[in-house]
């Protein structure tokens, strides 16, 4: 990774704390009660079909069908959709901006992300309009970890991924990553992060 040009973040889990218990604690009253929720009715198989651009409308109505006793808390998943962020991760968009000060690489994001709520975090995260460019998969209908996903990036901003490195946290979209020859750091947390890009002479 000596002759990287281009740096590419994940958001959600890297840059963005995103994580549904924080809505939830609000809605049941036990952790257990939570994680039976979350692997058995709002799953994250239910969750990648919006991040690959299913409408909140048609998720939301598909699980009500088949759990109509958790109505209220299925509706919340997008009703009250921005109670799920806990904010920025501070450690790693001060490790984003001291990229960006270097003036020494294009910086974009590949996101798993909803249209439909995307927006609220273009207005509400004042780093999101660093990077050079940003694709995210709700918008383009396909996501991580399918190779025309990270196609997507490579071609509309000319990406040779060979001299680009991209940081995710999710270990799928790293292998995926990798299997369309991008080199990948496998977000643990901002200090590995900082460390592997040291290593890789980036910074």
């Amino acid at each position: 990774m000596s002759s990287i040009n281009n740096v590419i973040f994940d958001l959600g889990g890297v840059l963005i704390d995103w994580n549904p218990r924080y809505l939830y604690r609000k809605i049941f009253n036990t952790e257990e009660e939570i994680t039976w929720f979350l692997e058995n009715v709002c799953t994250p198989e239910w969750n990648d079909k919006q991040d690959g651009g299913r409408s909140f409308e048609e998720a939301t109505n598909e699980l009500i069908a088949k759990f109509p006793d958790h109505e209220s808390a299925i509706r919340a998943w997008y009703g009250r959709w921005q109670e799920t962020i806990g904010g920025r991760i501070h450690e790693t968009v001060e490790l984003l901006a001291e990229i960006k000060e270097s003036k020494k690489y294009k910086l974009y994001a590949l996101t798993n992300w909803s249209a439909e709520t995307f927006p609220w975090a273009l207005a509400n995260f004042d780093f999101l309009h660093w990077f050079d460019g940003i694709v995210v998969s709700g918008v383009e209908k396909t996501r991580k970890p399918f190779p025309e996903f990270y196609q997507i990036l490579f071609d509309r901003y000319q990406i040779n991924p060979a001299q680009a490195v991209f940081i995710d946290d999710n270990i799928k979209n790293v292998e995926g990553a990798l299997k369309v020859g991008l080199p990948t750091i496998h977000f643990q947390s901002a200090d590995q992060t900082k460390r592997e890009l040291v290593k890789a002479k980036v910074i």
